[in-house]
């Protein structure tokens, strides 16, 4: 059985350490975890290793966060992945710092890799770990907020949260979602 695990972000060390990355520092943990390096490939970064008798393959795409889909498609077809043994990790504005939420299926709620998934795709079925951003900006300042950095207190919790992350993904290789989602949504 293959995984593809593909965590969201923007390529360049402008955006390395902001909000709108937290998908790609989830992968690079699951990586770290597998014990597996990441490799330039087509569309972005790849690592693939095994988890419990399972390939899974972890991408960060060069695609910038708004083409994401095209990359997620290349991959499942090339390595021919279903799309039930696809997620995708995600920062969200909608949820508390560090607040995770796995669910099966979903709208793009104003994400706008997501947004491009799901059109690539042509489908919202497909698994998506949130990562809550949360929403402390003044109005117009969103773009700013997200492709911001961490404040302190959230850059100390952070690698806890993001480790947590990493778990629920390789959990979801493992254990499947639904019992993924009631081991780790909310907490």
């Amino acid at each position: 059985m293959k995984y593809l695990i593909v965590g969201l972000g923007n390529k360049g060390a402008e955006y390395e350490n902001t909000r709108h990355n937290v998908g790609f520092k989830v992968a690079e943990k699951i990586a770290q975890t597998l014990d597996v390096p990441f490799n330039t490939t087509n569309f972005g970064w790849m690592a693939e290793g095994k988890y419990k008798g399972r390939k899974v393959l972890v991408l960060k795409p060069d695609t910038y966060m708004n083409l994401s889909g095209n990359a997620v498609k290349y991959w499942m077809q090339k390595e021919s992945i279903p799309l039930e043994n696809v997620m995708v990790v995600t920062d969200d504005l909608a949820l508390p710092f560090g607040t995770l939420r796995m669910k099966m299926k979903g709208s793009d709620a104003g994400h706008n890799g997501l947004k491009n998934i799901q059109e690539v795709l042509q489908t919202p079925n497909y698994a998506r770990l949130r990562f809550g951003i949360s929403a402390e900006f003044s109005e117009g300042r969103q773009v700013d907020y997200v492709l911001g950095t961490w404040n302190e207190e959230e850059a100390e919790k952070l690698p806890e949260r993001i480790e947590k992350s990493a778990k629920a993904c390789l959990s979801f290789v493992f254990a499947g979602i639904q019992n993924t989602m009631s081991a780790f949504n909310g907490k």
